[in-house]
Formats: C-alpha cells, structure tokens, sequence
C-alpha cells in the first residue's frame, strides 16, 4: 500500500469505529460536566480528525485529553476554563517542538519505557471497558458484551465482513428498532456552525495552571513517543513521522480547537492501535470517523444524550477491550530483550496502578534506564 494513498475501503470503514469506545462517552461526559456547546464541540472534533487524516494520509486519530479530561469531570470545572486551557497547552507544546526539546526526550527514553506506557494505557482501557461499560449495567449489557465478543473474535481478521463494521451497524440497527423514538426527530437541528471566540487570559493562565501541567507528562509519554513508536511499529516506511512533526500537529490543533468551543486534543497510541486493529490501513479510516462526528453534531448536537441509544456502552466497550489489549500486545516486540522487558512491564504497572502513574512511569523509568548497571535491578536470571 501507497503511503500516501487514501482508501475508502470495507477496511476502512471498519477502522474508522476503532477508537469510538474511548472517545464518543469522554466527549459525552464533558460537555455534561462543562456546558460546552455541544454541537461546536463534537463538529470541531470531528474537522480536527478529517484534517488529522488528509495531512498524514495514514489512520493517526485525535482524541480527548484524557488527564484534562479526568480533572474536569471529577471536580465540574467550567468550559472557559478548558478551552483556556486548550490553547495554553497549544501554544506550550509549540515552543517545545520549535526548539527542539522533544528530540533530545526522544534519544534519552528507552523502548522499554515506551513499550510499559503503550502496556500501561492498554491496561487502563481494558479496565475502562469492563468496569464502567460492562459491570452493573443489567442482564442486556452483559448480553450485548457477549455477542458483541463473540462477534469480533470471529470476523477481526476478516476482509470481506470487517468485525467492527458489522458489529457498529448491528447495534444501530438495533437502537433504531428498539430504543429509538420518534420523538427524536422533532429534536434534530441542523446548521449548528462553531463560533469564533477567544479565551481570555485569566482562563488561559487558570487553565494551564489546573489541567494543563498535569497533561503535559502524558501527552509526551502517550501522545508523542508512544505515538512515534507504533508509527514505526506498524507503518515502518513512513519515515517521515518524526516527533516534532506530531508535536507541532498537536500544537495547532488545539490552538484553532480551542477558538472555536472544541475540546483539547492530542494524538495517541490507543487511538492509531484501534484503527490499525479494526482495518484502517490510510487515513481514510479517520476521515471517515470525523465526518461522524460532524453529522451527529449537525443532527444530534443539543440532544447528544440520544446518540448512545444508537452507539450503546456495551458495545463501546467492546471495542475499547479490544484496543487496549492490541496496545498491551505490542510488548511482544522486546521478546529478544530481557532487560527492556522488565523495565516495560514495571512501568506498565506504575502508569496502569498509581496515581500520576505516566508521570512517575516516565521519571522512573528514565531513571532505571540509566542507573540499571549501578543498580543490578534488571541483571538477575531465572535458570
């Protein structure tokens, strides 16, 4: 396959439903927790994954900023706030590409740090998906959990009935036939265009300050080496992906994201790993998921609640068990190195099990890294 090349392909259009589980509840929760307008935040979403997918011609997604995320969900920080935020981080992670910080990061973490935070955030997902999408949500959830399971394992290497593609239409099909009310329609809105605003300089500073100093640790672990990494992993000859090029990327799209009411952003590993899972091979596959977010943001905008009747947690979930698994899968790459293994797994559990833990995980690790022949951690056998 051209590296170059779009394909709107079946694959495709499986690929596209690849990171749906991680980020369809997420953006559902902010607009909730913040009072965003929702159609400005799930159209603007979806232009940021349309343009993502034009400029790399390969399936690298965008997704919510997940520790942003968490800190405004659990404490209902305002939507100034978050956008202010948006842009501060924006404008930071430019000056980083620009001066060239994040290569000398790059040549200082080892694989094995890198292979622990894709496995830690594996583990996260894996978790999410079970816990939260599966558990205590009634005998239909476990049913359509199931039969959903069922169903990818069955068709996930399938060319001609892509697992996810199926399993996405099914549960349309079935929200329609049994959850969706035809008082529904008289709810539809259409033309709900983003407005041009900017954040003021209190909710920048405020917003950098609250959200944005403790994303910036996982955005550089999971958003940008993890990244790079799988990059490399699954699309070798695209050597032109280099860690500025993501950082500068990540920079302008919250910096225009966050002037017109959309969420922060970045790009991930979990999100390219879904995509690659499910088929998405170009960036066709992210062109296709964006333009779904645009279309329910022009017809489900204000009534967004009505847009899990047709995409139901259990089957999010589903998808996301997946994800996180093919991300943890990726440590099979050091199975020649004993060492990097060790120190992957360790930071796999320091990311996945402590508070902070991509922080600690990336401090922790780098540290090990270069001290491991003073220290003896990773010298010992079993014979």
């Amino acid at each position: 396959m051209k590296p170059n090349k779009l394909e709107f392909t079946r694959r495709e259009f499986a690929g596209a439903f690849g990171d749906i589980g991680t980020d369809l509840p997420l953006l559902i929760a902010l607009i909730v927790a913040t009072g965003l307008y929702a159609p400005s935040v799930l159209i603007v979403f979806g232009f940021m994954q349309m343009i993502t997918g034009f400029y790399y011609k390969m399936p690298m997604p965008v997704q919510p900023l997940k520790a942003m995320a968490t800190i405004v969900i659990s404490q209902k920080i305002g939507g100034d706030l978050l956008l202010g935020a948006g842009l501060s981080i924006g404008i930071f992670m430019l000056l980083l590409s620009g001066s060239g910080l994040l290569q000398k990061l790059w040549a200082i973490v080892p694989i094995g740090l890198i292979r622990g935070l894709q496995m830690g955030l594996g583990l996260s997902l894996c978790s999410l998906a079970v816990k939260d999408y599966v558990l205590n949500q009634g005998a239909e959830a476990y049913i359509m959990a199931i039969l959903g399971f069922l169903l990818i394992v069955l068709l996930l290497k399938n060319n001609k009935y892509p697992a996810a593609l199926i399993l996405i239409i099914l549960s349309v099909l079935y929200g329609l036939i049994f959850k969706f009310s035809l008082i529904h329609v008289g709810q539809f809105n259409a033309n709900l265009l983003p407005v041009f605003k900017l954040p003021s300089m209190d909710a920048m500073l405020q917003g950098f300050l609250l959200l944005s100093l403790p994303q910036i640790p996982l955005s550089i672990g999971n958003s940008l080496l993890a990244t790079k990494q799988t990059c490399s992993d699954y699309f070798p000859e695209r050597t032109d992906i280099s860690l500025p090029k993501l950082g500068f990327s990540y920079a302008l799209m919250n910096m225009i994201a966050s002037l017109f009411g959309g969420i922060p952003v970045c790009h991930g590993a979990g999100g390219l790993v879904g995509h690659y899972t499910f088929g998405g091979r170009t960036g066709a596959s992210v062109i296709i998921y964006g333009f779904l977010y645009v279309l329910l943001g022009l017809l489900f905008g204000t009534e967004f609640s009505v847009i899990l009747v047709l995409f139901p947690l259990p089957v999010l979930g589903v998808i996301l068990f997946f994800e996180g698994f093919s991300l943890i899968s990726l440590v099979r790459y050091l199975e020649s190195d004993k060492n990097a293994f060790l120190l992957a797994v360790l930071s796999a559990l320091m990311a996945f099990l402590l508070p902070y833990g991509y922080v600690i995980a990336l401090v922790v690790g780098i540290a090990l890294n270069r001290f491991q022949k003073h220290i003896g951690l990773f010298n010992h056998s079993i014979k």
